[in-house]
């Protein structure tokens, strides 16, 4: 059994506090950004990239990605928030999922609307260039998550050696840890998942780079995966007679419509590679 005893609330500015939670989310932002600048700039420089990205869209995947993730938390806990309208405005509760397809979304749209088709063109491309970054700062954001207390799991059984308990009072305080209890250790399981997936998803990048947006869906499809199997031991709510959460809901539609795109890509390509009569 873990015991974790560390206050949540970092440090306060007046009546306001700022926790662990929301700094190493920004960290795990700042690490998205800078690991697609790490990629793209040696291609530009070497005059490898087939359209040159508009400085605009880092801006842009944060503010959609920060939207996104927080509709997503609000859709999942609307009974909660349709009572106390206010807390939506709370700059905790952000959903990872929201967060990366809002990102995703918000700047597909940014693209179309200001006419970069030829960055639009090659936008699997890109994504392609930032998808291990994702997850590496997944695995960032949930360091935040163990510490808040916030995405617990479910109350665990005695035998399980590496069970966590919160002790602190701010632990409870806007997540659903309950304090004392031994809980399965949902947040560091995610940490470890997306150390491993960041690794697989390097190894990936070669085989998968004549495919542009192929790796992104990989990354969709392992992680869609992985949330439907650690769902189980998490405190959500459920949505259907089958015990579903939102979030399982949510990684089931994206896990068929990534491996759908996927099939679809790879046909196409082998197709593209037949010699022509």
């Amino acid at each position: 059994m873990i015991t974790i005893s560390i206050d949540p609330v970092a440090f306060t500015i007046g009546s306001h506090e700022i926790r662990w939670y929301g700094i190493l989310i920004a960290i795990a932002v700042g690490t998205v950004v800078l690991w697609g600048y790490r990629q793209i700039e040696p291609l530009r420089i070497k005059g490898k990239l087939p359209a040159f990205p508009d400085i605009v869209i880092a801006p842009v995947g944060i503010i959609s990605g920060i939207i996104g993730a927080k509709l997503v938390h609000v859709l999942e806990r609307w009974n909660n928030y349709i009572q106390n309208p206010a807390e939506i405005f709370n700059p905790g509760g952000l959903a990872i999922y929201g967060g990366v397809l809002g990102a995703t979304l918000g700047i597909w749209i940014y693209l179309k609307l200001t006419h970069q088709d030829k960055s639009l063109k090659h936008f699997g491309f890109f994504i392609d260039l930032v998808t291990p970054g994702i997850i590496l700062a997944q695995a960032i954001g949930r360091i935040g998550c163990t510490i808040n207390g916030c995405c617990c799991g479910k109350p665990a059984p005695d035998w399980l050696p590496w069970s966590i308990v919160y002790t602190h009072p701010n632990s409870y305080a806007n997540s659903c840890a309950p304090l004392g209890t031994a809980l399965y250790p949902t947040q560091p399981y995610e940490i470890i998942f997306c150390l491993i997936g960041f690794a697989v998803l390097l190894k990936l990048r070669k085989r998968f780079k004549p495919l542009e947006g192929s790796l992104f869906l990989v990354y969709l499809i392992i992680y869609s995966a992985w949330r439907i199997a650690v769902g189980y031991l998490r405190t959500n709510i459920q949505f259907t007679s089958l015990g579903l959460s939102q979030a399982q809901l949510i990684s089931i539609v994206v896990l068929a419509i990534s491996i759908a795109l996927l099939v679809r890509m790879r046909h196409r390509f082998k197709l593209a590679e037949q010699p022509s009569d």
